[in-house]
């Protein structure tokens, strides 16, 4: 096939044809003709060549070239594309590295062999420009939700017709029951899309939280608008669902604007969802309150909340336990993910129990400890205490305020509960020498003699061991293992240490040694506190 005046013009056509049709830019259609002419004139004259073709965007005149560039003598490799200065002399006056001589040669002929091989390239290009065009489409597309057309099921995941591509939408993002055949329409969440080999990968679920918002934000204008916003969303894709909404208009019930009248707006929502049922809940900031919201419809006697451990405890009466906990621990799953936070449902009878428990404990610590009568330490734990440091270091007032508590007898009971302490302190004392713990460690402020034997039953015993400890080893912690939050024991835990005195605590160890310079922590302090100012001034 030779490029001859007839059909030039129809290379531009062609062109023009094949971008239209794929919704590409016409001159990249064009440069892949010219890599494929360019490529074909290569087989004709020689692979070792630098050939190029150029195609007139105006005639469709393609001009063939080659291209020779100048080189140091040393870097002289390619004898047919490349040549040194001395030889450039015979074309140029004043040649130099990187000068280029361009010399135009006669077209080629295509083949049959060479027109197939253009024909590739084309193509091959095309498609890059298709695949870029589908991804800077969709990319920006990723948290919204598209309508597609079902084409296929592959593997029991569904390939979607999204128009100017093709979406997945894989068997574990699908609602339980649903099943689809082809030409049927799909509405779903585009999750990700990623650019591959083989094309963008768009990515669709309608398993995910964020689904269910952008669903309520078709159907509910006030969530669109801004007046009300979704806080939260806790799935059990095809069951059950919670979600927490806020709004910012005192005149405007959230929940009410949600359910819509006579439930039309949650109805149309649950509908999309295979029957999903959707527990409407009001956003609190009070975590306690939104806690007794999320747990709904059972009823709630107590919350008590562990911030440091991220850990709450829920008290219901106990006809409300199956309630709370609901089918297949449904209802707390729920709660738990909408709060982020753990939840332990305990009945009013365990509580109870626990209470007790922990008040016959500490009234032994006491009799034992203070040899005192059952009732009179009954008394001091009923007013809070809750061991022999409070009452030993406790202002006096706080024991005269008990009745029946005169300075004769809480002076008395100071006295005993700091004679035990020391005799503690001493045992804890020897036992720690014995064990080999060095000077040092005794010297370190802010450690007794106890939490030291404690930290020597672990083999810490010098300073140096003390100043390599993490702060959750020493004032406990909770971890993550196969997404079942777990308790580590704190080697100073059972002395009320917190993660924050167990940093401090670590941190002027390390200063003593001279691992850490003072001067630094107060600019990097400075610094944080520089960066919270910017912060807030841009809120």
């Amino acid at each position: 096939m030779a490029i001859t005046a007839a059909n030039q013009l129809e290379l531009l056509q062609t062109a023009e044809a094949v971008a239209r049709e794929k919704m590409i830019d016409p001159d990249l259609v064009i440069q892949a003709m010219e890599e494929s002419l360019a490529r074909a004139a290569k087989s004709r004259y020689g692979a070792e060549m630098d050939i190029r073709v150029s195609i007139d965007r105006k005639t469709g005149k393609a001009t063939f070239t080659r291209v020779r560039t100048v080189v140091e003598d040393e870097e002289l490799e390619n004898y047919q594309a490349e040549l040194t200065v001395e030889q450039a002399k015979q074309y140029l006056d004043n040649p130099s590295v990187g000068d280029q001589i361009v010399d135009e040669v006669p077209p080629v002929d295509l083949g049959r062999i060479a027109a197939q091989s253009a024909k590739q390239v084309i193509l091959q290009k095309v498609r890059e420009a298709e695949r870029d065009r589908q991804y800077e489409e969709f990319k920006d597309r990723v948290g919204t939700i598209i309508n597609g057309i079902v084409k296929r099921e592959e593997y029991g995941n569904i390939i979607v017709d999204v128009g100017r591509g093709e979406a997945i939408l894989r068997r574990n993002e699908k609602i339980g029951r649903e099943s689809y055949r082809p030409n049927d329409r799909i509405r779903a969440y585009v999750k990700d899309v990623r650019r591959e080999t083989r094309g963008p990968q768009i990515f669709l679920s309608r398993t995910a939280p964020e689904f269910m918002a952008e669903l309520f934000k078709m159907e509910v204008p006030e969530i669109y608008d801004g007046i009300i916003e979704i806080k939260a969303v806790a799935r059990d894709p095809g069951s059950r669902a919670k979600i927490g909404v806020i709004s910012y208009d005192n005149s405007i019930d959230p929940v009410g604007a949600c359910v819509g009248m006579r439930g039309s707006r949650v109805q149309a929502v649950v509908g999309e969802l295979q029957g999903e049922k959707i527990d409407i809940i009001p956003w609190n900031e009070d975590q306690a309150t939104f806690l007794v919201n999320a747990l709904q419809p059972a009823e709630v006697s107590k919350v008590v909340i562990d911030e440091e451990a991220q850990k709450i405890e829920v008290v219901v009466p106990d006809e409300q336990l199956s309630l709370a906990i609901g089918r297949r621990g449904q209802n707390v799953r729920l709660a738990s993910q909408l709060t982020g936070l753990d939840i332990d449902i305990l009945t009013e009878a365990e509580e109870s129990a626990r209470r007790q428990a922990e008040f016959a404990e500490r009234t032994k610590l006491f009799v034992d400890a203070l040899d005192l009568d059952e009732f009179f330490a009954q008394l001091l734990v009923a007013e809070g205490f809750t061991s022999l440091e409070e009452v030993a270091y406790v202002d006096m007032d706080e024991l005269l305020s008990i009745e029946g508590v005169d300075e004769d007898t809480a002076g008395e009971l100071q006295a005993r509960a700091r004679d035990v302490i020391e005799e503690q302190n001493r045992k804890a004392l020897e036992a720690a020498k014995e064990m080999g713990v060095e000077q040092s460690l005794f010297d370190f402020e802010g450690l007794t003699p106890q939490m030291i034997e404690a930290l020597a039953k672990d083999d810490v015993k010098t300073l140096e061991d003390f100043a390599t400890c993490a702060d959750w080893e020493l004032a406990g912690g909770w971890t993550t293992v196969d997404g079942q939050r777990v308790k580590d024991d704190g080697l100073l835990e059972k002395f009320d240490v917190s993660l924050e005195e167990a940093q401090n605590l670590i941190m002027t160890a390390r200063i003593q040694l001279g691992w850490v310079d003072p001067s630094e922590l107060e600019s990097d302090a400075e610094d944080e506190g520089e960066e919270e100012t910017e912060e807030e001034a841009e809120a």
